[in-house]
Parts: structure tokens; C-alpha cells; sequence
């Protein structure tokens, strides 16, 4: 798989991107990642991006010009499957859209910023818009950084046990049941006696029922969906 990200911050993806998950993907070679500098795209002195809204108010509008060039060459490079463009009001990231996304061969993500990008952007480049929640953050790269992570570790190879992507929390839309690890006994509070008894049949049982417990108290909407 391939990523390219175009953003005026690619130092913020040094963290997230060189540990943990997404790095050892990389380090196998299962995914690219590339950062593009949205100013490279600029042809003023300054490196503008941004401009005031022709309808006015505050805060400042990322602009069409660099933007359109950024992903008109990485499309003449390629074929994307997506063009994703981080907003607040683009469809929420859940699990479904994270294991369609993994299946891809080349994605870009636009990060957004300011008061958003210029609207024929959208209109005319975009395929997908994709929010993180319900609130604003001052630039798509951290919601970017988010987007990537949830594919990458569903990419085949990447975790070393497969099976255990698949039993996540949101997969079969219900949140994870609790888990339990040694000592069977600490301070006295003890591990269920279900989880050492050894019969896979009930205790996948007590698995699902504690999923659906604790989905209809904390996440109750996911049972709504349907």
C-alpha cells in the first residue's frame, strides 16, 4: 500500500510514523508513506496556501491553486483509489471504512487547515471526506495520523497475530470484552473462573455476553445502527 499525505506540517508525523505500528510496516515493506509539502506547490516568494474568504468573516481559506497542483501530479503519477480530505463535517471514521480503506492499493489524505480549502476542491477532487468526532482540531494532521494508523495495522503481516485485528473492539459492532491477564489473584481480586475453566464454547460465550453488556451501556448507538 501506498499513502501520500499533502499538508503544511509534515513534521508532525514524525512521531506516529516512525514507531510502534505503522514503522514496523514500513520496515517490511508493507506500506509507503509520503509527506508532501503543500507549499512545494506555491509559485510566490512567500509559499502562500491561504486567502480570505471572498464572502468574508474570520479566520483564512486554504487555496485552490497549490492544492489542485499537489494532487494533479501525484494523479498523473498513479491511479488513486481514494482522495481523502480530513473536515469536521466528512463522514466518521469507524471500523467498516478502516477495513475497506486497508484493502486499497493508493490512498491520498488532504489535510485540512484554517477554515477549511477552497469549496471546488472538494467538488471536483475529493472522494472521500472523513472526520475523526464530533469537534475541531487546529489541523488534519493529527486526524490524518489517526486514519492511517487504523488501516495500516489491518494491513495482512503487519500485526503478528492476525486473528487479533479481527476481534478488536467495533469489528462485529460491539466494544471488546474485558480481558485479564496473571496473577489469577491480586489483592484478592480475582480473574473469572469461566476464563480458566478451559471450555472454548462457554467462554466464547461469556466473551459475547460481555461484549453486548458493555456495548449496550457504553456504546448503545453501535446496537442502534442496525
Amino acid at each position: 500500500m501506498r499513502i501520500d499525505i499533502i499538508t503544511i506540517f509534515p513534521e508532525m508525523f514524525e512521531g506516529p510514523f516512525n514507531h510502534s505500528i505503522v514503522q514496523r510496516a514500513k520496515n517490511k515493506g508493507l506500506v509507503e508513506i509520503y509527506l508532501h509539502q503543500l507549499r512545494d506547490f506555491t509559485e510566490d516568494k512567500h509559499r502562500k496556501v491561504d486567502d480570505y474568504a471572498f464572502s468574508g468573516g474570520a479566520g483564512m481559506v486554504m487555496m485552490i491553486e497549490p492544492v489542485a497542483k499537489a494532487i494533479e501530479q501525484l494523479k498523473s503519477e498513479r491511479n488513486y483509489d481514494e482522495i481523502i480530505y480530513t473536515s469536521p463535517d466528512g463522514d466518521l471514521l469507524d471500523q467498516p471504512t478502516a477495513n475497506t480503506f486497508s484493502t486499497y492499493e493508493n490512498l491520498i489524505i488532504l489535510c485540512g487547515h484554517y477554515k477549511g480549502i477552497d469549496e471546488r476542491i472538494r467538488e471536483h477532487f475529493i472522494t472521500k471526506e472523513i472526520s475523526i468526532g464530533d469537534y475541531v482540531l487546529s489541523g488534519g494532521e493529527l486526524a490524518a495520523a489517526v486514519i492511517v494508523d487504523s488501516i495500516v495495522r489491518l494491513i495482512p503481516g503487519v500485526i503478528g497475530n492476525e486473528v487479533s485485528a479481527l476481534s478488536d473492539s467495533f469489528q462485529n459492532k460491539l466494544v471488546s470484552p474485558p480481558v485479564y491477564t496473571r496473577p489469577r489473584d491480586f489483592r484478592g481480586w480475582k480473574v473469572p473462573d469461566i476464563l480458566l475453566s478451559g471450555n472454548e464454547r462457554l467462554i466464547e460465550e461469556w466473551k459475547f455476553e460481555q461484549s453486548l453488556q458493555r456495548t449496550k451501556q457504553r456504546r448503545p448507538g453501535l446496537l442502534e445502527e442496525e
